[in-house]
């Protein structure tokens, strides 16, 4: 069970529409027990290969996929692959380049469609889960819903979001509130779906020393 899901289920919130972009391997979904439930979910992968093993893995299931990546504009973009970590090439930072010290091949490279997030969103999603790569922003910019609950890639080991500025100032412009942070994400919920508890601080203020410790140890390990 998602964490995500686990601490929903005490909360009394409907969610008829959920949306995840970047799932990689359809079992890695972190909206998996949303759609075992049989919540209408829209999925989007750009990677076509992975696309079409999530179609096939969700088909009995209200499940639209999307075999794009969410970019700044409609056309064509350069992805590199890497696995779970797979990102547009042209970013200025990604966890896989910033973590994994990601050596890039022209074998690791390929190009996919790309489209901006409005395209696609028709204003209803109440939940959505953002990992890709050091482009969630771009998600968010042109995001057409106010979802109740926003989780987003912002973190881990000595990786900071490369638009941590911009997704911050969004939620605050937009009624939002951290919720908890684990050691990747920072999920986030709007105002007037419930306040944060005691325990959901200690969480965060956990993952936040311990995404810390572990942004010490790369630091000395590449000194090293």
């Amino acid at each position: 069970m998602r964490k995500i899901y686990k601490k929903l289920a005490g909360k009394n919130i409907l969610f008829n529409h959920i949306c995840e972009v970047g799932v990689f391997l359809p079992e890695y979904s972190n909206l998996i027990d949303f759609i075992r439930k049989g919540v209408r979910t829209t999925l989007i992968e750009a990677d076509p290969d992975v696309a079409a093993k999530i179609r096939q893995y969700y088909r009995e299931y209200p499940v639209t996929v999307h075999a794009v990546a969410i970019f700044t504009y409609n056309g064509t973009v350069e992805i590199s692959r890497a696995a779970e970590s797979t990102f547009v090439s042209s970013v200025t930072a990604s966890p896989a380049m910033v973590n994994d010290r990601f050596s890039q091949s022209k074998q690791e490279v390929f190009t996919t469609e790309c489209r901006l997030f409005s395209d696609l969103d028709g204003g209803d999603i109440d939940l959505i889960s953002i990992d890709i790569e050091g482009c969630e922003w771009h998600v968010i910019n042109t995001m057409i819903s106010r979802p109740k609950i926003i989780s987003v890639e912002t973190h881990s080991k000595a990786y900071i979001n490369p638009f941590m500025n911009e997704i911050s100032s969004w939620m605050i412009d937009n009624n939002y509130e951290v919720w908890y942070k684990d050691l990747s994400d920072t999920v986030y919920v709007r105002k007037d779906q419930f306040k944060p508890g005691v325990i959901d601080k200690l969480q965060t203020g956990y993952s936040k020393g311990r995404v810390q410790w572990k942004r010490l140890k790369q630091t000395v390990k590449a000194w090293l």
